[in-house]
């Protein structure tokens, strides 16, 4: 049956909403009063919570064919929640720009991995993008002094990178399989278990303020983002949907800039300049699903 333009402007329109929702989650490291850790445990509590009502509605089911699947799942959510934890340190010790441009750099890592795990060809075109991203990581890296904030923000924002790099590859194994709602619930409930020791032991409070941006995290700018780009997906193409997550830091820049007033030195611009259309060109002749997107946000 041909897709309607009416329907393909539906999905585009998803499709963005979900991408802006995703560039925003960054704020939050800013807005919430509490440890990264927290932030971590609420995001992953409330988004599985809001993702099993969406699949509620859906009248789809959670049901996972072994216990096998359900460890990987697990093991999976246990990476996720280093990888926003440290996507919240990157953030919380530098700036919301930083921490988007170095998380970003997540195609240098899966360059070289995914040959190695898959037993794949590694291409001329992913080392030529593996490259464009060192270099605009050299522009955004301020200097080498580790006593330096923002720095540390970069090293804590391409470790979330590598982290989310290895938690995709592993998810190719079982994605094609499970719903990619399925997969997220598992992996941020168990991430969300992973967490909340962490959480506990924080020494401060969680006040009436955090609590309700902990929630619109969780539910709005994970659960809803995630369900979005997922009903995009009935009339996009995947590629589509690739080259949209690519604009995530800028969109996340914009944003610090607007409700921040973080406003990113000109060496930064060109080296997030670098880094996103080494994303984006990587996007465009991105042929396989994107599922890997799909199973995070994050954002």
């Amino acid at each position: 049956m041909p897709i309607t333009a009416s329907k393909s402007r539906l999905s585009l329109t998803q499709l963005h909403l979900s991408v802006l929702l995703a560039g925003g989650a960054g704020l939050f490291a800013k807005w919430v009063e509490a440890s990264p850790a927290v932030i971590t445990c609420g995001r992953t509590l409330f988004g599985s919570a809001s993702i099993a009502v969406v699949v509620a509605l859906m009248k789809s089911d959670l049901w996972v064919r072994s216990r096998k699947d359900l460890l990987m799942m697990a093991l999976t959510g246990v990476i996720l929640a280093i990888q926003w934890f440290s996507f919240f340190v990157s953030i919380r010790v530098s700036t919301v720009a930083i921490g988007l441009l170095a998380f970003s750099s997540f195609p240098l890592f899966v360059t070289f991995l995914e040959p190695l795990v898959f037993k794949e060809r590694l291409q001329s075109r992913d080392v030529i993008t593996a490259v464009l991203v060192v270099v605009g990581l050299l522009l955004v890296t301020p200097s080498w002094d580790l006593g330096n904030h923002l720095t540390q923000g970069v090293l804590w924002g391409v470790f979330s990178a590598s982290t989310y790099a290895l938690r995709s590859l592993m998810s190719r194994w079982y994605v094609r399989v499970y719903a990619p709602l399925t997969v997220a619930f598992y992996q941020q409930a168990f991430a969300a278990l992973c967490a909340l020791p962490f959480a506990l032991s924080w020494q401060g409070s969680i006040n009436g303020r955090d609590l309700g941006l902990l929630i619109i995290l969780g539910v709005v700018f994970t659960g809803l983002a995630q369900g979005l780009a997922v009903a995009s997906l009935r009339h996009l193409r995947a590629q589509t949907v690739g080259v949209a997550y690519g604009m995530e830091p800028v969109y996340g820049v914009v944003f610090a800039w607007l409700l921040l007033h973080e406003l990113p030195s000109a060496r930064t611009l060109c080296g997030g300049a670098l880094i996103c259309g080494a994303v984006l060109w990587a996007s465009f002749r991105q042929s396989s699903p994107v599922e890997h997107e799909l199973s995070d946000q994050a954002e």
